[in-house]
């Protein structure tokens, strides 16, 4: 962590709940206020109506349970608590098994604009919403089972699909590029530098492209890329995926567009 602040994963009781502090609630609240108030106009329609289908609210830290009663009827998903890392395998089962892992904690209120690890803000106002819109869900369902039977070098170009779509995507609009991506929706910087930046490159999506295209996690993204439709996402969960990882590794990774950190 950058300030040296270290997080410890809360533990559900029996019956799945997790007790959160009055100050939780309260970083729960500033975070969710402050997001909300730049969402509009920069994120999509679709995920801006998924919050309300998934009863968020500012009111306080949500419960995976009560989340997961609402999502499982959408499209079978559910959400549960997990420490902040998890070993790969594992998030890759619990996508593989239609279960997306939350993390239990949330940052401390020193850390509101940039935290290294994800927390419950990241994972459930950020992930949870992709998860009620079935083309989305099958797309994460798909990646989860394709990244599990993968070898790690496979992985890391699943890794960029991941990142430059559930972590960092935009979508076609008919007012321009909108985004639904949960590291931007996430991040009130990162939502405005997305989508008013003239800096970064907006690129159309192009599955190949996206598993050529390093990353670095440290930084606003200098290469976003716009679906059309999530009906692409949709398409790529039915496709042969070890297919297009082959060809994108004859064809070789772009030039980093970002320095060496």
């Amino acid at each position: 962590m950058g300030k040296g602040i270290t997080y410890t994963a809360k533990q559900p009781n029996a019956d799945g709940f997790i007790a959160y502090s009055d100050e939780e609630h309260s970083v729960w609240r500033t975070l969710y206020e402050r997001q909300l108030a730049v969402l509009p106009g920069r994120a999509c329609n679709a995920y801006l109506s998924a919050h309300a289908d998934l009863g968020l609210s500012p009111d306080h830290v949500p419960q995976c349970r009560e989340i997961s009663e609402r999502l499982e009827p959408m499209t079978g998903w559910r959400v549960a608590p997990v420490p902040a890392l998890i070993p790969a395998d594992q998030f890759f089962t619990m996508l593989a098994n239609r279960e997306f892992p939350a993390a239990s904690f949330i940052r401390d209120r020193r850390e509101l604009d940039y935290l290294e690890e994800p927390d419950i803000f990241h994972e459930v106002f950020g992930h949870a919403p992709h998860l009620t819109d079935r083309r989305f869900s099958e797309f994460t369902h798909a990646y989860g089972r394709a990244s599990l039977a993968a070898d790690d070098r496979d992985r890391e170009l699943l890794a960029r699909l991941y990142w430059f779509t559930a972590e960092f995507g935009l979508v076609a609009t008919d007012d321009g590029p909108r985004a639904y991506g949960a590291g931007i929706c996430s991040s009130p910087g990162e939502t405005r530098y997305a989508v008013e930046n003239t800096e970064p490159e907006r690129r159309p999506f192009d599955v190949i492209d996206v598993l050529r295209t390093p990353f670095r996690i440290d930084t606003f993204q200098p290469i976003y890329y716009v679906l059309d439709s999530f009906d692409t996402l949709f398409d790529l969960a039915g496709s042969d995926l070890g297919a297009l990882l082959r060809k994108a590794r004859r064809l070789g990774d772009f030039t980093p567009a970002f320095e060496a950190a």
